[in-house]
């Protein structure tokens, strides 16, 4: 089995629902990945060591999953020089407008690329398409893929009715 190259990480398994999305997309690509419950304020010291050292362990990208105050992304982008891709959850209380917005309004310094909300699908195309960049087999497989949804949504113009 290949080191992943990309970390999911949550900091709930009531998140996982959600990046299921993400972890379809990568075995789609064959791209190795791992799965952690990490939170920024239940677990620390715990994810402040994933962090540290996911470069020396050859992650190259880390998706970070979080809701309500959705710390983890930002937290995790300030302690590595990986790229983090934040994820914001939606939540109940503001439909994951709170998520959104703790994650994409990140201080100078520290960027977070933020995805939609419950974005996870899209989450790990952009992590594919930045792993991509320096393994030709991603990218052979990423160019497939687009040229495969165009054609896919093309074909639902036969199916349009009026």
């Amino acid at each position: 089995m290949r080191k992943p190259v990309v970390g999911i990480i949550m900091g709930s398994d009531s998140d996982l629902n959600t990046m299921q999305k993400s972890i379809d997309v990568f075995k789609e690509f064959s791209v190795p990945f791992e799965v952690k419950i990490l939170s920024a304020h239940r677990t620390p010291e715990q994810h402040a060591e994933y962090a540290k050292t996911a470069e020396n362990r050859g992650l190259k990208v880390i998706i970070a999953a979080a809701g309500g105050a959705a710390h983890l992304p930002g937290v995790t982008a300030g302690q590595t020089t990986l790229p983090v891709i934040g994820v914001p959850i939606n939540s109940n209380s503001l439909n994951g407008m709170d998520s959104l917005l703790s994650i994409v309004q990140m201080p100078p310094g520290v960027p977070v690329a933020t995805v939609s909300i419950d974005g996870a699908k899209n989450a790990a195309l952009l992590a594919v398409q930045i792993l991509a960049l320096s393994d030709k087999d991603i990218n052979e497989k990423l160019k497939t893929y687009k040229v495969k949804m165009a054609e896919e949504s093309m074909e639902k113009n036969e199916k349009v009715k009026y």
